[in-house]
């Protein structure tokens, strides 16, 4: 199974222009399962959809996973999950985090396994009681295959996931901001040791360097039927699918 996670600026490229079928023809290059967006929706009044829904009907075989806070829009605090047709999820759930800032990640169980989407605050002391919300919500038990996607804000490469340390593997496949000339690895993945890592990396195409102030990052996996993950799965990373 591919998921790939990818902050789109509100559809906003390097260019300034608001272009969401350049966003979707990223995601189409990708291929992904599972699509993990943050920063999906606008922010003023309702909160209208980034991405026009009738867009992603119509040019992708994504379904759209209903996160929305109105009507409008795409998802929670911004963050939306999209699924390839005929993936089947059993249920869904919704938190607004910790913070100063309004953050909230978004929660949808696939057949036993949880798929968390959140964008994670600007301030560690924010992120850390964050990550502790987040593993409150998918149950605060390694042994239970659970996937956490989304831009995490975390610009340390040696430090930073402390509260998820004895539950979660984070994988940060490359750096993905600044798109124009990636330096930092924000966007990433936190997986728990059941999900067995086969690959991973960033997409650097022309078009996903100008479409956002992020690259998107994807991961294929497997889910194990023993704990733990091979060191060299946990660190593989290209630049493409």
């Amino acid at each position: 199974m591919r998921i790939v996670t990818y902050n789109i600026r509100k559809g906003v490229g390097l260019d300034r222009k608001r272009d969401p079928m350049r966003i979707l023809r990223v995601l189409r290059k990708i291929d992904a399962d599972i699509v993990v967006l943050q920063e999906a929706d606008r922010r003023l009044g309702k909160r209208p959809s980034a991405l026009p829904l009738e867009m992603i009907r119509g040019e992708t075989d994504y379904q759209i996973v209903d996160h929305a806070g109105s009507d409008v829009s795409l998802g929670w605090h911004g963050n939306a999950m999209l699924v390839r047709e005929g993936l089947k999820h059993d249920s869904t759930d919704r938190v607004d985090l910790p913070g100063l800032e309004p953050r909230g990640a978004i929660c949808t169980a696939f057949d036993g396994m949880t798929v968390v989407g959140t964008h994670l605050g600007l301030l560690r002391f924010h992120r850390h009681q964050q990550m502790e919300r987040i593993r409150d919500l998918v149950g605060g038990d390694a042994s239970r295959p659970a996937l956490v996607a989304g831009d995490f804000n975390e610009w340390s490469e040696t430090s930073g996931f402390e509260p998820w340390e004895d539950m979660f593997d984070v994988l940060r496949p490359g750096r993905t901001f600044h798109a124009a000339r990636p330096m930092a690895r924000l966007d990433g993945f936190a997986a728990t040791p059941v999900l067995n890592i086969l690959k991973a990396g960033i997409q650097e195409t022309d078009e996903a360097s100008i479409a956002s102030d992020h690259l998107p990052t994807w991961i294929d996996i497997e889910r194990e039927t023993h704990a733990g993950t091979g060191a060299e799965d946990r660190q593989s990373a290209d630049n493409g699918p």
